[in-house]
C-alpha cells in the first residue's frame, strides 16, 4: 500500500484546523483499490474502520467473486452508481440499486458472494468494521436497504450511526458514524464530530475538496485525533465518504478472512466459518478453501 505520512501543518488563518496525518491512494488490482487495511498504519489509526475498498467496473469486465467467508467484522457496501448483487449463507440474496447499502454483520461466521450487476458502470465502497467482543461471535445479521431509506443532515447522507439528529436505520455498533457527502462548487461545510468521537477520515471519489489542504479524487486521508470540527470547502463539485468514531479499544487480531479482538475469538470464528465451508462443499457450492484454524496476526483477505 502506498502511504505517505504528513507532518502536521496549520495555516495562519486556520488555527483550529485538524491536520492531515496520513494520506494514501492505496493499492489497485484491476477494478478494486484497497485504501485501508488492518495490517497497515491506516487500519490501526482509524479502527474500528479496518478495511476500505473502492470498486469501479463495467458489468462485462467486472471481477467475479465466489463464496468466501468472514467472521468478527461487519461489511458495509455502498453502491454509488450501477447495481450489485449479493447472496449469503443466511439464505438472503438480491440486487442493490444505486444509492443502496448492504450491511452484513458476519460476527460468528458467514459466507457470501456478490458482484456487479445490470448494464451500467458500477462504482462504490466496501467498508469493514471491527466489532466489539459482545458482537464478534454473535449470530450474523444482514440489512439490504434502498437509497430512499437513508436521510440527510445537510449535504451528508447518514449511512451508519447518527449525525446532527439524523439516525441511520442500519444496526451498526454504537460509537461510529459513516456519511456519504456531496458538495456543490463553492459550498462550505463543517463536520462537527459526535460526542467522544476522536477518529476521522475521508475517502474522496469525485472532484477536489480543501480542508484547507487539498484532497483529490482517489485519495483517502486520516485527520489527527481530536474533537475539533473539520471544515470542507469545495472549489468544484465534489463527493466523498467520511468515517468518524470512538476509537476501537481492542487489538486487531487478523486471520485470512477475519478480524477479531483476541486469538481465542479468532480461533472460534475461523472454526465456525470452516464448518460452514464444509457444508457448502458437501452441497456442491464452489468457493474459496478455508485454511486450518490457527490464531495469529495474519493479513486478512478480501
Amino acid at each position: 500500500m502506498s502511504v505517505a505520512a504528513i507532518s502536521p501543518q496549520r495555516s495562519a488563518d486556520a488555527q483550529v484546523a485538524r491536520s492531515i496525518i496520513l494520506r494514501t491512494r492505496g493499492d489497485s488490482h484491476g477494478a478494486i483499490t484497497r485504501l485501508i487495511s488492518p495490517g497497515e498504519d491506516v487500519g490501526e489509526l482509524i479502527k474500528p474502520f479496518v478495511f476500505l475498498d473502492y470498486f469501479e467496473a463495467d458489468p462485462g469486465n467486472a471481477p467475479k467473486f465466489g463464496f468466501h467467508p468472514h467472521s468478527g467484522i461487519a461489511t458495509l457496501t455502498l453502491i454509488l452508481t450501477g447495481q450489485a448483487f449479493y447472496r449469503e449463507t443466511t439464505d438472503r440474496e438480491g440486487i442493490i440499486e444505486a444509492g443502496g447499502v448492504e450491511w452484513m454483520r458476519a460476527s460468528g461466521g458467514v459466507w457470501h458472494t456478490g458482484g456487479m450487476a445490470g448494464d451500467q458502470r458500477t462504482r462504490g465502497f466496501q467498508l469493514w468494521v471491527a466489532l466489539p467482543p459482545s458482537l464478534e461471535l454473535a449470530e450474523p445479521e444482514g440489512q439490504y436497504l434502498s437509497a430512499s431509506e437513508f436521510q440527510y443532515a445537510g449535504p451528508a447522507r447518514v449511512i451508519a450511526g447518527e449525525y446532527e439528529g439524523v439516525t441511520s436505520v442500519i444496526g451498526s455498533p454504537p460509537g461510529m458514524t459513516y456519511l456519504d457527502v456531496r458538495l456543490k462548487a463553492g459550498e462550505r461545510w463543517f463536520f462537527h464530530p459526535p460526542e467522544n468521537h476522536d477518529v476521522a477520515w475521508i475517502a474522496s471519489h469525485q472532484g477536489l475538496v480543501l480542508t484547507p489542504d487539498a484532497i483529490f479524487a482517489g485519495e483517502a486521508v486520516v485527520f489527527e485525533q481530536g474533537s475539533a470540527p473539520i471544515e470542507f470547502t469545495a472549489p468544484v463539485d465534489t463527493a466523498f465518504v467520511l468515517g468518524s468514531a470512538v476509537k476501537h479499544a481492542y487489538d486487531l487480531v487478523t486471520g485470512y478472512y477475519s478480524v477479531h479482538t483476541s486469538a481465542e475469538a479468532l480461533h472460534q470464528g475461523e472454526s465456525n466459518i470452516a464448518a460452514i465451508g464444509r457444508r457448502l462443499h458437501n452441497r456442491g457450492v464452489p468457493g474459496r478453501r478455508t485454511p486450518a484454524s490457527s490464531p495469529g496476526n495474519r493479513q486478512a483477505r478480501y
